[in-house]
């Protein structure tokens, strides 16, 4: 059922991944290589405006991927948050592609060119590939010298609807016209400087650039899925999760994580500011609920060994923060079982300053504290040596997608 599946092997087991990985990359490589991305003097003239086959061919595979990957993701067959976009970096960003693009012209390839080449036995294709090896050995060896400033300016997953704040539908149609105004802009630059006569190109280009129009507007009517939409996708096999009770964790097991130094433990309050500041476990960081959806790209940063575990009071407010994170397509999160009531119980026993009180009502805290000292109280970080809690363990780490490389990368 839609959305497919993360890890392809799920599909069709490892020998049909390895096939279609195999045939990816062979298609992949094909395509540039009878394109002349084997070529050093060709790929070069693109920067001289006499060839522009690396603006025709590069372009028009990210604008078809473009429109096929958020048409996908309108109709429900795809999932975007599983797809790794890199975070940006945007100052080493800059100076990054600028000594790639110098060296591009210097040596007529760019990394990836450069293996196509070296496939097709060319000389230069080879060096060009030993040299990109030497470059990454100097850079590995040199990059503590000036890490802060490499690691500066990060803007997290940054994509250009959230930078004009505007929908994925209207980026999806100006990035297409504009991809098409550039290969009219590339012919004329070609026929200026290169002599070519654009009549002579194949009329089937017409034909795409329609579809691509077509497929644009397609995207931009269908719109894009909400939160909603995405939960009532997952309801049939999450919720049977949340109901039978999968997923919520009991306080001996989130103290045992708080100590296992192999997770990466991330904790989300999303009670009030008020029952927050009056006590909340060590390190949970306060998140409103309404202001969860603003740190689901941050989410999706953490490293593969993350596990959140969300907290209110009872488990109404921790609930619906789940399955938030959860249509979100965030991996390993957990419910506090009983929240921060139940784990006062087990764990504020013996704090004299701490009482339960009688109190009525849902995601009401039912202790009274003597003061705001949040995590000051020793029940916010038990000793796990004092305590002998019975329970069924149920934190699963799920595989969670690496970074990909693309392009020229």
């Amino acid at each position: 059922m839609a959305p497919f599946p993360l890890n392809l092997t799920q599909l069709i087991g490892n020998l049909g991944a390895y096939l279609v990985y195999i045939a990816i990359g062979f298609g992949f490589g094909y395509v540039l290589e009878i394109s002349g991305f084997a070529i050093s003097t060709r790929l070069a003239n693109q920067f001289y405006f006499k060839d522009m086959t690396v603006l025709k061919v590069m372009f028009t595979a990210i604008v078809v991927a473009m429109v096929l990957i958020f048409g996908a993701s309108g109709l429900g067959l795809l999932d975007f948050n599983l797809i790794w976009v890199n975070p940006t970096y945007l100052w080493p960003g800059v100076v990054g592609g600028f000594i790639m693009g110098v060296g591009f012209i210097i040596g007529g390839f760019c990394p990836g060119t450069s293996i196509v080449s070296l496939a097709t036995f060319k000389i230069d294709g080879l060096f060009f590939a030993l040299g990109s090896l030497f470059g990454i050995l100097i850079f590995g060896e040199t990059v503590d010298l000036f890490s802060i400033w490499w690691n500066s300016s990060y803007m997290g997953r940054f994509i250009l609807p959230e930078l004009f704040g505007v929908s994925t539908g209207v980026i999806v149609v100006l990035v297409v016209f504009m991809a098409l105004f550039m290969f009219w802009g590339g012919e004329q630059l070609e026929r200026i400087f290169g002599g070519k006569d654009p009549k002579k190109a194949p009329r089937q280009r017409y034909a795409g650039a329609a579809m691509l129009v077509v497929g644009a507007f397609a995207v931009l009517l269908i719109g894009q899925p909400t939160t909603a939409d995405k939960w009532s996708r997952l309801e049939s096999t999450k919720g049977a999760q949340l109901h039978q009770r999968e997923v919520q964790i009991h306080p001996g097991e989130l103290l045992a994580a708080m100590h296992n130094r192999a997770l990466n433990l991330k904790l989300i309050d999303v009670r009030n500011e008020a029952d927050y500041n009056l006590f909340h476990i060590e390190d949970a960081r306060h998140i409103p609920l309404e202001q969860l959806d603003d740190h689901i790209d941050e989410f999706q940063q953490e490293p593969a060994n993350t596990v959140f575990v969300v907290m209110s009071n009872d488990e109404t407010l921790a609930t619906e923060a789940w399955k938030l994170m959860t249509a979100e397509s965030i991996p390993n999160v957990y419910i506090l079982e009983g929240g921060i009531n139940y784990w006062l119980d087990i764990f504020a026993a013996e704090d004299k300053a701490i009482r339960r009180v009688a109190a009525s009502g849902e995601e009401v805290l039912r202790y009274d504290f003597p003061a705001a000292l949040g995590a000051r109280y020793p029940a916010a970080t038990p000793d796990p040596h004092h305590y002998e809690l019975e329970y069924t363990p149920k934190i699963k780490l799920d595989v969670k997608r690496g970074p990909g490389g693309g392009g020229c990368g």
